[in-house]
């Protein structure tokens, strides 16, 4: 396992296909302007998931990137690229799928790219058929019970795991892992679920099904609130959120340094507007954000 940079933070991004054309124009700020960006902060890689995938889970995807346009962007900016291929009620039959294939064949060809999973099903095929591949154990499996999460810390198949985000504060607990364990852990930032969601599971394992083709009905969040669908003020609010502020004043000294963003169903305003707040430094925020938003090639509403 590759070592971690201490007191860096790791940034895993959402949106590798689905907002292929943000990077484009983020990237090169990112590097040409590193003054823009706080300096205890890095990309440590971008996820997600062409449109049509059946081993997708988490959210249902709607990327259309070209593959290759993709990874050759990540190569250019020294990016591990993931794919997003949680679905949690995959079958055997479903392993011979030529377009999720395809893919996983192209990532391991390029070294330094992941697979974030939930099937272990899945799992042990990929460690077959594609081994240059690493695995990240994705937060679908919403391990609210810290000893699964630690059981899960401890498997060797996983790189990374990312714990359910109301594990975020469980500080305790959390400071009684080794320093190898908490290489591993990868926090969900800003989730905006609400805390005490009950049905959480049971949302991922519909858009499973979503993405194997099944005729199911849309799941319903019952929980408060659940249904106004994402509010970056409402992950704000939360318990589990963890905030820019928190990341070196907490996270780094306590020796965490892996942090993951959501927002692969979003649009790509409200993504930027993570990056403006986890990685700009506020008085260059505005040069950030005039420069995305007046380039023409972008659609960001």
């Amino acid at each position: 396992m590759e070592r971690i940079q201490k007191n860096i933070a790791h940034y895993h991004l959402p949106g590798l296909f689905e907002f292929y054309e943000l990077y484009r124009a983020f990237l090169p700020l990112f590097r040409e302007h590193r003054e823009y960006f706080y300096d205890w902060c890095e990309i440590g890689s971008i996820y997600g998931a062409p449109a049509d995938c059946i081993w997708g889970g988490g959210r249902v995807g709607f990327g259309d990137a070209n593959p290759r346009e993709v990874l050759a962007l990540m190569r250019e900016y020294g990016i591990s690229a993931r794919l997003t291929f949680s679905n949690s009620r995959l079958r055997e039959e479903h392993l011979s799928d030529r377009k999720c294939n395809r893919l996983c064949k192209l990532f391991s060809e390029q070294g330094g790219n992941g697979v974030i999973v939930h099937s272990d099903l899945l799992l042990e095929y990929l460690k077959g058929h594609y081994p240059n591949l690493y695995f990240v154990s994705s937060t679908t499996k919403v391990l609210t019970d810290f000893r699964d999460f630690l059981d899960e810390v401890n498997r060797e198949d996983f790189r990374f795991v990312v714990p359910d985000f109301r594990l975020n504060k469980a500080f305790d607990n959390l400071d009684t892992l080794t320093e190898a364990q908490k290489d591993k852990v990868e926090f969900l930032c800003n989730e905006c679920c609400p805390f005490g969601c009950k049905d959480r599971k049971k949302c991922y394992e519909n858009v499973s099904r979503k993405n194997l083709g099944e005729h199911c009905p849309d799941h319903h969040c019952t929980a408060t609130g659940g249904r106004e669908g994402y509010r970056f003020s409402k992950a704000m609010a939360s318990p589990g959120f963890i905030s820019v502020q928190d990341i070196p004043n907490i996270y780094l000294p306590m020796v965490f340094s892996n942090f993951k963003i959501e927002g692969r169903g979003l649009g790509s305003a409200l993504i930027l507007e993570f990056l403006l707040y986890y990685m700009t430094k506020p008085e260059y925020q505005i040069y950030v954000r005039e420069a995305i938003y007046l380039d023409s090639m972008l659609d960001l509403f």
